[in-house]
Formats: structure tokens, C-alpha cells, sequence
């Protein structure tokens, strides 16, 4: 096998490599010299490309990372004593390392799901203590999008979930660290997914669909904008030469290649499920919508499968895997690990 065969991995969407476009801008953007903190040209075009996704009046900040884009996007709507409303199995819940707590200064009230999905029943079972001095006070609801089990709201989804939220005097944070597979899999555009839908910010990914690093947060509302430049360096994701994050977005968004690069994840993600469903021991347990695919197998197959390909184990009691499928997927990645499935299953 060769050197970049084994490399390969399922485990991470953060695994891949950059896309040679995106490397390209970086380039380009490395030449010469231009003025920090956003004030260079690369920036200029990136936030007009946001605003030609998302309508005029989105006002847009770019940050490192998604733990950023999500920590600075609750602060702005957060005081000390408010709660974000979101499911058990949120990115922001599981995955942050208390940071979302850290610098709000409130309370992640977590929900159960089945799919990773909030509906307006679930979030209405956790709106408690409201106006009670003794409770924290519901203030966002975050959904993600795609979820992290690779499920997909639908737009109507969405568009209830704002619907409630806003009657109940909540605002709406999306984690859209894949919004890029989720449009592409529901093939409709970026605004009719957030701004059409009564979304308030959203964590604009980049990072998993080909970028080396940066997220940006977008506000719907230009009024929920306001103080925000100083949120942003307050919690140290002001990138003194911004150029560089500016431009892979610009190269990333600028054109078709975001949806291009989502599109063929999602269709390796649907190869692979498709392919490792027929495979003796192994079920399918999620609907796989996205890039993602979850499974479980028969534990003594996990650590021969990740000597193939490594992966993430997603709960080791019920031996359920994680499988994702990257911008640089290959059919013949996911035939390299699906023969070796069957090897393994025919000894």
C-alpha cells in the first residue's frame, strides 16, 4: 500500500488536506504586504461574498475556529445568567471543553434527540424558571447544521424552530460547521437555509470543506451586530493578518467550489454506507445525509478497521462507529476499507 493510501482516515472531515484552490489563495494572498486586522482587501471581498450568500444587511466577523465562532456568536446575545437550549449531543455540549460556559458566563441546558434534531416540542420542554431569580434564563436556542449524526434540518424545520423560539423571546444560533453538505443535500442555496428561514447567526464553517483553518460568524441582523468587533477580540479570535483566513473563504465561497467539494463528500459518505451495509455485522443507524456515516459493529472488528482506516469510536458501550467522508474522498478509499470490512468478516 502506499505512504498516502495509509494515511488515508474516516475519522475526521479536520483529517483531509487543503483544497489546491484554497492553497492557491493563500498564495496569492502571501504576496507583498497589506494591512491587519481585516483592513486589506482580501477581507473586502470575502464579506462581500457573504453578503451575496446571505442578502445585504448579514453582517459578517471571521474568527480561527469553530469553538470561536460558536463561544463569540452566544456571547453576543448572553449575559452571565442566560442559557443556550440545545440537543445532548451538540458540538458546543460535547466538544468544547466547557468553553461555550467559560466565556458566556451561562448555562448549556441540554436536550435528548434521537437524530441529533431539536423540534419546538423539545425545546419547549426545556424553557423552565423564567423570570425566577433562582434559574438560569433561556435566551438561544443553537441547532447545528448538519447535525452531529450527520442528519439534516429541513427547512420548515428551521423555520418552526425560529418561529417558536422568537414567540418565546429566544434567538436562534446555527453551528454550521457543515452547513455546505447540508445544502447540498437538500440542493437548495445557503440563504434559503439561514436568512429565509428567521435564523439570527450563524458559525459559517469553512475548516471541513477544504479550508486549512478560520470560520466565520454571520449576523442576519446587522443591530445583533453591533459591539461585536469588540466580543470578538475580547475572546482573542481577532486574526491580526486576516488576509489569510479572508482569502480561503473568498477562494472557498467565491464560487461553486464549497458546494462542489460538500456534494462529493456526501456521495463517498452514501458509497460508503451503501457499501459497508452489506457487510456481515454491520447496521446502519443513522440516516446518512450528510458526510457522516454511523454504524455498529461487532467490537472485535473496531481496531482491525482502523489499521485500515482509523475512525472514532462514538459510543464504545454500544460499539457505534463514526465513518466521514472528506472533499478528498475517493471511491477507491471507501473500497479499501469495505474489502477489508469483508475480510475481516469472513475469517
Amino acid at each position: 500500500m502506499e505512504p498516502d493510501e495509509m494515511s488515508r482516515m474516516f475519522a475526521s472531515d479536520n483529517a483531509s488536506g487543503a483544497h489546491p484552490e484554497v492553497m492557491a489563495a493563500l498564495m496569492e494572498a502571501n504576496a507583498g504586504h497589506a494591512h491587519a486586522y481585516g483592513n486589506d482587501e482580501w477581507t473586502r471581498r470575502a464579506t462581500a461574498t457573504v453578503k451575496r450568500h446571505f442578502g445585504e444587511q448579514a453582517e459578517s466577523f471571521f474568527v480561527f475556529n469553530g469553538t470561536g465562532a460558536n463561544v463569540t456568536a452566544l456571547s453576543a446575545f448572553m449575559h452571565s445568567y442566560d442559557a443556550v437550549i440545545c440537543a445532548e449531543t451538540a458540538h458546543i455540549n460535547v466538544d468544547e471543553c466547557g468553553a461555550p460556559e467559560r466565556f458566556t458566563g451561562g448555562k448549556l441546558i441540554t436536550v435528548p434527540t434521537r437524530d441529533g434534531k431539536l423540534t419546538p416540542d423539545l425545546i419547549e420542554s426545556a424553557i423552565t424558571g423564567v423570570g425566577v431569580e433562582h434559574h438560569s434564563q433561556p435566551r438561544v436556542v443553537s441547532i447545528t447544521q448538519s447535525t452531529e449524526y450527520g442528519t439534516v434540518y429541513r427547512v420548515s424545520e428551521i423555520a418552526a424552530i425560529a418561529e417558536f423560539a422568537h414567540a418565546n423571546g429566544l434567538v436562534v444560533h446555527v453551528d454550521g460547521a457543515r452547513i455546505s453538505n447540508a445544502a447540498a443535500f437538500l440542493g437548495i442555496t445557503l440563504a434559503e437555509m439561514i436568512t429565509g428561514t428567521g435564523i439570527d447567526v450563524l458559525s459559517f464553517g469553512g475548516t471541513k470543506n477544504g479550508m486549512i483553518f478560520g470560520e466565520a460568524v454571520v449576523f442576519l441582523d446587522p443591530v445583533h451586530a453591533e459591539g461585536f468587533r469588540f466580543v470578538r477580540k475580547n475572546a482573542a479570535q481577532l486574526a491580526s493578518k486576516m488576509r489569510y483566513v479572508s482569502a480561503q473563504f473568498e477562494a472557498l465561497f467565491g464560487g461553486e467550489l464549497w458546494l462542489e467539494n460538500a456534494a462529493h463528500a456526501n456521495e463517498m459518505a452514501r458509497l460508503l454506507a451503501s457499501e459497508m451495509g452489506e457487510v456481515a455485522g454491520v447496521e446502519i443507524t443513522q440516516a446518512v445525509e450528510a458526510n457522516e456515516v454511523f454504524a455498529r459493529i461487532d467490537g472485535t472488528l473496531i481496531e482491525p478497521l482502523r489499521e485500515i482506516a482509523d475512525f472514532y469510536v462514538w459510543d464504545e458501550r454500544t460499539c457505534e462507529v463514526r465513518w466521514v467522508a472528506s472533499w478528498d474522498t475517493t471511491p477507491g478509499d471507501v473500497e479499501r476499507f469495505v474489502e477489508g470490512a469483508r475480510r475481516l468478516t469472513r475469517r
